[in-house]
């Protein structure tokens, strides 16, 4: 295939000798001189493992040449990779001058083209970025239609500095958001046959997981770091602690924990946190992630209530009391928050959850409840329909397919749903629904 890419900086180059390694013309465009005249002489203007004997092997094919003339790119080639900076601005905002740039060239060149042509951006970028940014520039300067005239996407890179041809060969995923078949396609000609699953998403999800992905990468080299500080300093050896950490697949390195969803609470997580953060204090170890956990949690319970309060009038049915689905544990949980939280503001509450029967329970669990939270007790109700039908607003904390049926089946027009656990769509109704983060 005929290919250019827009931008030879670290993914530009990368992706320009692998590219062309596999068998495709490539063209890439910059507007740097230094840069296209290293590569016409067989340099990398990069440094990266295996780079420079890449870039001289391919440029020595003759499958690579350089150019800084946007129009004969376009019109020489049949799929376009944008790969130009998005450098933070002094308040932390991307500076997109590069791209707006960038794709007003190569739309005053799709406009001088026939052919269909398929432009597909790789910079990190905020999600609306391709749908308000990209794409009306592109149809303002060709005069022709996305997705119709030509294909657009979005598809994020895994290169990393060191890594980078290995990650090009072996990603974890290969992600393309589009709103075009066509031009996904195209893309699955270029990288079905790597050894990973191909999957077209929206283009916002594409652009988000991209911003995710790296945000995770930085909260586990920070968590391990503040883990090894506070290990350190009661002379335990964090290595082989993380060591052990990553040795479980089934709850640590897995999609357990990892899915949006309400706030954590329970006997454990909120207690232990307290605990660790307090053990750094009194060894003058500083750990803020850690020690922002339990404010970032206190926020989601803050959102939650803040959708409950939007509602017209103060009737709340809640389904859901312990901290999570499968148990009568009212300790630190998130629910019991909120239910305290509305009672204070007034709210008249109705509360089902089949697991706790107040009567029943024993120990830490009662101790907490009579200190606590005594009056709870009267807002119990036996059944789900009894809550549903007591509240205009209905704050779903426990899912299940009985709790779903009951909830398609006693939900009105005038109720609003304000869902924290993920019910099933049909578990909705006909109501208003809002989602706590999803």
């Amino acid at each position: 295939m005929k290919i250019s890419i827009f931008g030879l900086g670290y993914v530009g180059a990368v992706s320009m000798a692998c590219l062309a390694r596999d068998g495709h013309e490539v063209t890439g465009v910059d507007v740097d001189p230094l840069k296209l005249e290293l590569i016409r002489s067989g340099k990398s203007p990069i440094v990266e493992e295996g780079i420079q004997d890449l870039t001289r092997e391919v440029v020595a094919s003759g499958r690579v040449k350089v150019t800084d003339d946007v129009a004969a790119a376009i019109r020489d080639t049949e799929l376009s990779f944008v790969c130009v900076g998005t450098p933070s601005s002094p308040n932390g905002s991307q500076d997109m001058s590069y791209i707006r740039r960038v794709m007003e060239s190569i739309g005053a060149a799709l406009k001088q083209k026939a052919a269909f042509h398929t432009v597909v951006l790789r910079s990190t970028v905020q999600p609306g970025t391709l749908d308000e940014l990209v794409r009306p520039t592109l149809e303002k300067a060709s005069g022709k239609v996305a997705d119709n005239d030509f294909g657009l996407a979005f598809q994020p890179e895994f290169l990393r500095e060191g890594t980078s041809i290995k990650d090009y060969d072996r990603p974890p995923i290969t992600i393309v958001g589009t709103k075009s078949t066509r031009a996904a396609d195209v893309l699955r000609q270029v990288f079905g046959s790597l050894p990973c699953e191909f999957v077209v998403t929206s283009i916002g999800v594409a652009e988000m997981q991209k911003y995710a992905a790296n945000a995770f990468h930085a909260v586990k080299i920070t968590f391990a770091n503040e883990i090894g500080r506070l290990a350190q300093a009661v002379g335990v050896d964090a290595r082989e602690v993380m060591g052990l950490i990553c040795k479980d697949t089934q709850l640590n390195i897995s999609p357990a924990y990892l899915r949006p969803g309400f706030a954590f609470g329970g006997s454990c997580l909120p207690k232990d946190l307290r605990a660790l953060t307090y053990m750094g204090k009194t060894r003058d170890v500083v750990t803020p992630m850690l020690g922002g956990v339990l404010g970032s949690n206190r926020a989601h319970i803050d959102a939650a209530i803040d959708q409950v309060m939007q509602g017209e009038t103060r009737k709340v049915g809640m389904i859901g009391l312990s901290f999570k689905k499968g148990t009568d544990d009212l300790r630190e949980s998130p629910l019991v928050s909120v239910a305290e939280r509305l009672i204070g503001k007034g709210y008249d509450l109705r509360i089902y959850d089949p697991e706790v029967n107040l009567s029943r329970l024993i120990g830490a669990n009662k101790r907490f409840i009579e200190q606590s939270i005594p009056h709870i007790g009267n807002l119990m109700v036996g059944s789900c329909e009894e809550a549903v039908r007591h509240g205009d607003t209905i704050l779903v904390g426990l899912g299940g397919r009985l709790i779903e049926t009951v909830l398609q089946e006693e939900l009105r027009a005038r109720h609003r749903v304000v869902d924290v656990v993920g019910i099933e769509p049909r578990g909705a109704g006909g109501s208003r629904y809002a989602a706590i983060c999803w």
